[in-house]
């Protein structure tokens, strides 16, 4: 049985990367009646900062020949690892038990929200391997970072996450599904690009309804 993750970092309850994600969930959950499912909400529920607890786990970690996601209790020794632990393990329990793990996150300053970084620092450690699993990635931004486009260097967001999820997970096939020029809902200087938004949104909720099927 296939087991999905889905998680939502956008600071708004109402938001495009939350409608994309949700999009790719409920197609997900049709195409697989009786696969798992497991939502977490990180900006409503918070997940802490990483706090020096966690950085000794971390030594502790470096110091073995190998990772053993599935042993990693065993190194906790002081009442404050215990604690670090506590936050860590249900939230790493969602990742070893998903086969596929959604993330809808808006772009925030070029980048990631806040949100989002906490939750991957708490599950990440050295020399860990999540390759047997799929990563997909539901985006809204600001402006458009299509190839080509003039701000398209700019993208801190695309670029960190398939970075991180290659170098930290050997996940080298992350989707991402973006949907570009959210801003032009609001920003009078893009109203002129309304359209252009209104495309990119209906080709990414056509997108992501395609892949999650598959």
């Amino acid at each position: 049985m296939s087991t999905l993750l889905h998680l939502d970092a956008s600071a708004r309850r109402r938001s495009i990367s939350r409608e994309l994600s949700a999009e790719f969930a409920e197609a997900w959950r049709i195409a697989n009646p009786d696969g798992g499912y497991i939502y977490r909400d990180l900006a409503a529920e918070p997940v802490p900062f990483i706090d020096e607890a966690w950085t000794e786990l971390c030594d502790a970690v470096l110091a073995q020949p190998t990772t053993d996601l599935d042993r990693l209790a065993t190194l906790v020794r002081t009442p404050e690892q215990s604690a670090a632990w506590a936050i860590v393990q249900p939230l790493l329990a969602d990742v070893l038990a998903a086969d596929v793990i959604l993330i809808g996150t808006p772009m925030y300053n070029y980048s990631i929200p806040a949100a989002l970084k906490a939750w991957l620092d708490q599950i990440t450690f050295p020399r860990m391997s999540l390759g047997d699993r799929r990563f997909v990635v539901a985006t809204a931004r600001g402006g458009s970072y299509t190839p080509g486009a003039p701000k398209a260097a700019f993208d801190y967001q695309e670029r960190y996450l398939r970075d991180f999820f290659a170098g930290h997970f050997a996940v080298t096939d992350t989707v991402f599904v973006n949907a570009e020029l959210a801003n032009a809902r609001q920003d009078p200087a893009l109203a002129h690009l309304r359209g252009k938004h209104d495309e990119s949104l209906s080709a990414a909720m056509e997108s992501a309804r395609k892949l999650a099927g598959r």
